[in-house]
């Protein structure tokens, strides 16, 4: 199956074009990242993010290498890890990360956690500010910030974000968060899309939705995210799925589905809390 072109892109706030489904590696090991994203860009995604943290970027940089796909048509997305942040040490982990990947820029790059205790987040995205200004990454933005996070950043820096991706499903809908982003122009980006699969996809609400479109029910919860507007990036090892997830262009939620699904939030988090990780 061959599904290239059909992804949409979201432009984000500083007009580049990033699609709204791509592939994520997290917990992918690195020697199986290089065949995983193969798959991925085979079955036609352009959208692969990876981190520092998850150890995967030699593998992943292999594949983005070996794929023979223009450059100017894949979008990479990396991030810098905790232990890394503050001005000389996100700029040093920036060039790390790059020399693992193999490439010369990536297009979006992110701050893992704010880990507010460490205080570090803000002097951390302007070594970002300074990547960004060398065309070293095309748009930068965060991960895990909360709304307080946002607003203290967007006060002492200079260039919004981006993009800020946040643990978001049905069971954790984050309706603040995501209006907190429209008010900034900040795109919303969902890790865990499809709740790690702890009995979101079992559902009956969920598996009653995907028998009416002949869908399977991760299918319907990846659509209902495209149509509330997030960026998606879904991660499976399984070859059967990685095609099977980015095949949901071929169908569209009604109003009932969507308000059926809205139902289902229970504000449950299934990772930290990132007032909380990484103090």
């Amino acid at each position: 199956m061959s599904t290239d072109n059909k992804v949409p892109s979201l432009t984000l706030n500083n007009g580049v074009a990033m699609p709204q489904l791509g592939f994520g590696v997290w917990q992918v090991p690195d020697d199986e990242a290089t065949e995983a994203v193969t798959t991925a860009l085979e079955a036609g995604y352009r959208s692969i993010d990876t981190a520092a943290i998850y150890a995967n970027e030699t593998g992943t940089g292999r594949a983005v290498t070996a794929s023979g796909i223009a450059r100017d048509e894949l979008f990479v997305t990396t991030k810098v890890w905790n232990s890394e942040q503050g001005y000389d040490s996100t700029l040093r982990a920036f060039d790390a990360s790059l020399d693992k990947l193999g490439l010369d820029y990536v297009d979006l790059y992110l701050i893992h956690w704010p880990v507010p205790t460490k205080d570090a987040y803000v002097d951390t995205y302007r070594a970002f500010e300074k990547i960004y200004a060398d065309g070293r990454a095309k748009a930068i933005g965060v991960s895990n910030f909360l709304p307080e996070h946002l607003d203290r950043l967007i006060d002492e820096t200079s260039v919004v974000p981006a993009v800020n991706q946040i643990e978001l499903h049905p069971h954790l809908q984050q309706q603040a968060s995501r209006e907190a982003h429209a008010r900034h122009g900040i795109a919303t980006e969902a890790w865990s899309p499809l709740g790690q699969g702890r009995g979101l996809l079992e559902v009956p609400a969920v598996v009653a939705i995907a028998q009416k479109h002949g869908r399977t029910p991760a299918q319907v919860v990846l659509r209902w995210h495209l149509q509330i507007g997030n960026l998606v990036i879904p991660k499976s090892v399984t070859p059967s799925r990685i095609p099977e997830n980015i095949d949901v262009f071929g169908f569209e939620l009604d109003d009932e589905d969507m308000a059926g699904i809205a139902a289902l939030d229970e504000n449950r988090r299934l990772g930290p809390h990132p007032a909380e990780f990484g103090a």
